[in-house]
């Protein structure tokens, strides 16, 4: 499947990047990605399509914020 590629918004001192939602299986390019974007914090707003303990092993922070969503386990 191709994806859009991530979208830098920045707003006075804060900079986010908007994302595709990857899978497990997308889940390293996904994280390289975010590394090379400098993302610390990482804010789910859609359902968990993947496993985010990969994520935080390299440092980034998850969190959720979408009824029912999983992020939070």
């Amino acid at each position: 499947m191709n994806r859009p590629a991530p979208v830098e918004i920045s707003y006075e001192n804060m900079r986010f990047l908007i994302t595709h939602n990857p899978t497990n299986a997308t889940l390293n390019k996904f994280t390289e990605e975010l590394k090379k974007y400098g993302v610390t914090t990482l804010v789910r707003v859609c359902d968990a399509t993947y496993d985010k303990a990969p994520v935080e092993k390299e440092g980034i922070h998850v969190l959720g914020t979408c009824a029912g969503c999983t992020c939070f386990d």
